[in-house]
């Protein structure tokens, strides 16, 4: 989330809340693909954090991007927090232990996908070299403790940081240490968003084998292959998970609507002020009657806010956001995207995709999300192996974006952007399992060499 909006609009009722979901709905011709990623910085010489003060800080990386690039900023308290491209689209922004996100413009391709990511990199390179810096390519912080990790000055992550002990065992994990890629995709109508939400749900653990890539944890092997993952299991259970709901008769926007408005909110902003009203009752605020604000009322801008602090497995916006993967190398980010396109935007590769996951349960997906954190492409849905799954998904994304033939300038359709994937899954091992066996071979058993091996 790169800014936290205001709009005063008032909203009047729980319908409301649900037009706002429906005017998301665009015709096919419109649909568009948006990339997002986090990458952790590190000092090149000792293999420490980034704080955000100092010459060489993070304040002074984002104020080396916004000379070079020219986007507008985004302050929070009078500390520069994020760039914004009014004219793209795209954001960089921070979360809360420094990873540093750009959140890529709607894109036609996957093609223009990797040429924006080409771009951002370049600059990322040309700005933190001269500091020092580097940018991990690991879905976790392989070596630095949740003490030694600083901490961001933006003003939701102080009202979260506060309010996550008391609702899981590793939200401050999830928070400080943590490193995702995410695709976000649109919907035709609300046919479409519900077959697209359940597919997407499903298939998700398979996302994350493929991309499990945060094996390491305070310098040593931690016993899983994406810990960002399994953190998220432990996070907050009343805003993550699976959401069997959608898979149930009548899920629609409003069924989505009830949902959030059942998630506990963190916070209100009113102008550039941010009030802890960490816990409290969304239909409370929308009656009127929140007694951690007396008087407010609900507005647009505080729907929209609250709905960026819900982590499911695949969130609904006025898009879809798949956020099972961990970070990789840039042609892995762009690898996500030509997924869920390729899935996603051909009628006949969603429905193959609808066929692939119709026999699963609810017990079934939920087994295979809490397994695959620990055994990746070996974790097995109703006695079938995950990786056979991840083949025949990876097969229907492929399909799907050949009849798509969107080319680039080599005239190459976008199923070149899968063939990493398809690696992965013909081998059966997760990204993770190699670095694993670098831990142990090659390196020595130090994790210092991810520091050389693993970056941007």
């Amino acid at each position: 989330m790169a800014r936290d909006v205001v709009d005063g609009e008032v909203v009047e009722s729980r319908d409301a809340l649900a037009a706002w979901f429906e005017a998301g709905c665009k015709p096919a011709s419109a649909f568009r693909v948006g990339t997002e990623h986090e990458k952790i910085p590190f000092y090149r010489a000792g293999l420490s954090p980034v704080p955000y003060e100092g010459e060489t800080g993070i304040r002074a990386l984002l104020e080396g991007m916004n000379a070079r690039i020219g986007w507008e900023r985004i302050e929070d308290g009078g500390h520069l927090i994020g760039l914004y491209d009014a004219n793209g689209g795209g954001a960089i922004s921070l979360e809360p232990g420094g990873q540093f996100e750009l959140s890529g413009a709607p894109l036609a391709t996957a093609h223009e996908t990797a040429e924006e990511l080409d771009r951002h990199l370049g600059h990322c390179r040309a700005v933190a070299g001269p500091l020092g810096i580097g940018f991990l390519s690991l879905g976790m912080s392989p070596k630095w403790t949740l003490a030694e990790t600083p901490a961001m000055p933006k003003s939701r992550y102080d009202i979260m940081k506060r309010f996550m002990p008391r609702v899981g065992t590793r939200g401050l994990d999830m928070m400080f240490r943590t490193a995702t890629v995410q695709s976000n995709l649109d919907f035709r109508d609300e046919a479409d968003m519900v077959a697209k939400m359940r597919v997407g749900l499903a298939l998700q653990p398979a996302i994350t084998a493929l991309f499990a890539n945060s094996p390491f944890t305070d310098g040593k092997p931690n016993g899983f292959l994406s810990m960002r993952s399994e953190i998220w299991r432990h996070t907050d259970a009343e805003r993550t998970g699976m959401l069997p709901f959608v898979f149930e008769p009548g899920m629609g926007f409003e069924r989505y609507v009830d949902f959030a408005l059942d998630v506990p909110m963190y916070f209100l902003k009113r102008g550039s002020t941010y009030l802890d009203v960490a816990g409290a009752s969304f239909r409370d605020l929308l009656e009127g009657r929140l007694a951690a604000a007396p008087g407010e009322r609900a507005t647009m801008a505080d729907w929209v806010n609250h709905l960026s602090t819900i982590f499911p497995e695949v969130r609904l916006k006025r898009y879809l956001e798949m956020r099972g993967a961990d970070v990789g190398p840039p042609d892995r980010i762009v690898a996500l995207a030509a997924l869920m396109i390729g899935l996603y935007y051909d009628e006949d590769a969603l429905r193959s995709a609808q066929d692939l996951i119709k026999d699963w349960g609810a017990e079934d997906r939920q087994t295979l999300r809490d397994e695959v954190p620990r055994l990746g492409l070996a974790a097995r849905v109703r006695g079938r192996e995950l990786r056979g799954v991840a083949l025949d998904m990876l097969a229907i994304a492929r399909k799907g974006l050949w009849r798509r033939a969107r080319l680039n300038a080599k005239g190459e359709d976008e199923t070149i952007w899968l063939r990493g994937l398809e690696a992965i899954a013909e081998s059966g091992r997760s990204p993770a399992e190699g670095w694993l066996d670098r831990y142990e071979h090659a390196w020595g058993r130090s994790v210092d060499p991810a520091f050389r091996e693993a970056v941007f």
